[in-house]
């Protein structure tokens, strides 16, 4: 089993874990009703996907 050979410093582990940062989700446009919803999923708003109607919207 690897055993660090020094003490890794509280300035260097802090440095590494300020890395981890929280990404803002990615948001798309339907190209037909204009509203916001995830990339490549179908919209929920009107259903369609890729310029043809893929689920029955409600």
């Amino acid at each position: 089993m690897a055993v660090p050979k020094k003490k890794m410093s509280r300035s260097r582990t802090r440095r590494r874990k300020a890395q981890w940062k929280v990404a803002r989700p990615t948001i798309a446009r339907c190209s037909t009703c204009n509203a916001p919803h995830a990339p490549h999923r179908a919209c929920s708003n009107c259903g369609n996907y890729n310029g043809r109607e893929v689920i029955e919207a409600s």
